[in-house]
């Protein structure tokens, strides 16, 4: 039986990863998985080697306190690879780990890949001169992608984004309402502040003070948070003394269904731009890191946007406010307008759909289009 060996660092490749390993099995229902993950990946049949939470760390200076630990996971990976001998290993994102891991087993002769190309398009370009020799095969999610690798010699093949099977678009919001007891005017508004707790403790703050900037214009207001479970905890503490009580939510399906209910949005950058945009939710992007981090950052990114969405049109089509410009009053302004702003609701709508139809892969899902690039390696070995 076929032996694929898979690793996530974090909630969004935990995801990717479980997507994944369903395809695979729809492909080959006799194959078998081992590697790390977390509760999607698990979900799937796959015994995580340690917590997904050991490697589930962001920010160059938040990782520094965390090296050494990273680095027995990373002997511990690579010896558990050595002794399983699989058909494949495939990395899913989480380069700064990843990477390492399949420098570290180059020497086996197992068949690599690498899920979730590195955006060296955005910042440190002078790295993809250190990925030949990392993996046999890459795994693109945006459509941009493969011309950027092929022009630095790298094959790479996009796959489409996975954001189209996560049924962000399929909820039910007077599901939603009649749940929580909400009237069919009050206005609901989505935050989402992350999965980690280095984002959640950042942005928590500044969204509550964002409330209660809100507040008195629209007092009928309702907020709410969908967050991972493995911060739920922290984001009720946080939250306990905010003006305006949100309603948090853990539960996918649950939160689908509020991003139907939601009029609008505030959201950290990152693969939650895409679901909203997949939803129909306008929605302004936000996002903090330690001071020192963001400093550094700014001198690195070369791109001229950094929310996905406008990425992908190639405009600022959603608001992007970002370290110094995360502050309540910017947000409450951008928040308000999206609420009261026919006219701006609209232009973010038209131009989701665009961005939706760029990441669409060709005559399969995502996760069956990655599927099948991953059983291609099994097949080369053979």
């Amino acid at each position: 039986m076929t032996l694929i060996y898979l690793l996530a660092g974090e909630q969004s490749g935990d995801t990717l990863g479980g997507r994944l390993m369903a395809a695979l099995r729809r492909a080959d229902p006799a194959v078998r998985f081992a590697g790390v993950g977390g509760a999607r990946m698990t979900e799937q049949g796959l015994e995580s080697l340690f917590p997904i939470q050991d490697l589930a760390v962001m920010g160059l200076l938040e990782v520094l306190p965390r090296v050494l630990q990273l680095r027995r996971r990373l002997a511990q990976t690579v010896a558990d690879i050595a002794a399983r001998r699989p058909d494949v290993v495939v990395t899913i994102d989480s380069p700064g780990f990843t990477l390492r891991l399949l420098k570290a087993i180059r020497s086996l002769g197992i068949p690599r890949a690498h899920y979730v190309a590195p955006q060296v398009w955005a910042w440190h370009e002078e790295r993809v001169q250190r990925f030949p020799g990392l993996w046999e095969s890459l795994l693109c999610l945006l459509p941009f992608e493969p011309d950027y690798f092929a022009r630095h010699g790298l094959a790479a093949r996009f796959v489409g984004h996975p954001v189209l099977e996560s049924g962000a678009d399929a909820g039910d919001a007077a599901r939603f309402r009649a749940r929580h007891g909400l009237a069919a005017s009050a206005p609901v508004v989505v935050l989402m502040p992350g999965s980690r707790r280095s984002e959640v403790s950042r942005l928590l703050p500044v969204y509550g003070a964002t409330l209660a900037r809100l507040a008195a214009s629209e007092p009928a207001l309702v907020p709410v948070l969908p967050v991972a479970a493995t911060v739920a905890g922290t984001v009720r503490a946080s939250v306990a003394s905010w003006p305006v009580p949100p309603l948090i939510v853990t539960d996918l399906a649950e939160k689908h269904d509020a991003y139907a209910a939601a009029a609008a949005a505030l959201t950290k950058s990152g693969t939650s731009t895409l679901e909203l945009a997949l939803a129909g939710v306008p929605m302004a992007v936000t996002y903090r890191v330690n001071p020192v981090s963001g400093a550094i950052a700014r001198r690195l990114i070369t791109i001229p946007h950094v929310a996905m969405v406008n990425l992908l049109a190639g405009r600022a089509v959603v608001p992007e406010l970002l370290q110094g410009a995360c502050t309540p009053e910017r947000l409450a302004t951008a928040l308000g307008a999206l609420l009261t702003d026919t006219r701006a609701q609209a232009a973010q709508r038209e131009a989701f759909h665009a961005v939706m139809a760029s990441l669409r892969p060709l005559g399969a899902l995502p996760s069956d289009a990655a599927a099948a690039a991953v059983l291609e390696l099994v097949g080369s070995r053979v």
